[in-house]
């Protein structure tokens, strides 16, 4: 598994115009599963995200992490994430998981944010076209892999 993380002061997904996900202060994740990935990446994943320290302190150190600051989180799944860009001009997606694979890992990973994250976590809509709004705070972005 994958994920972009980016730490902001707010984010939304909308589908069809409807707001379908919100949040304040927290992260947004872009969450790419392939066809390795198991429970163990999306449990490796979620730990990693929810307890990195990406939140400034009050000596403007990035010590705090989502856990300290009781902040929300945004799941939003992205299959293109695992898009192959190095040949020809369109991505190729063999990496990414097949859609059902792809739907329960991101499904499950939501339902344990929803039993660890102290603040409040939404989603977007699997597979659906979605609009990401978001305030990146910093701007803070990074990767983050279950595999390397």
């Amino acid at each position: 598994m994958k994920a972009i993380i980016q730490r902001v002061s707010y984010a939304k997904v909308t589908v069809d115009d409807k707001i379908v996900g919100q949040i304040g202060r927290g992260i947004l994740v872009l969450l790419g599963v392939t066809h390795e990935d198991t429970v163990t990446d999306a449990d490796y994943l979620l730990d990693k995200i929810v307890n990195l320290r990406i939140f400034p302190d009050e000596n403007d150190k990035m010590n705090l992490s989502l856990q300290d600051i009781r902040g929300d989180l945004l799941v939003v799944s992205q299959f293109t994430i695992y898009g192959d860009t190095r040949k020809g001009r369109r991505p190729s997606f063999t990496e990414s998981a097949n859609p059902q694979l792809a739907e329960d890992l991101y499904n499950y990973f939501v339902s344990q944010a929803e039993n660890k994250v102290f603040g409040n976590v939404q989603t977007g809509i699997f597979a659906a076209m979605m609009k990401v709004e978001l305030l990146n705070d910093g701007p803070v972005t990074f990767i983050v892999e279950s595999k390397k």
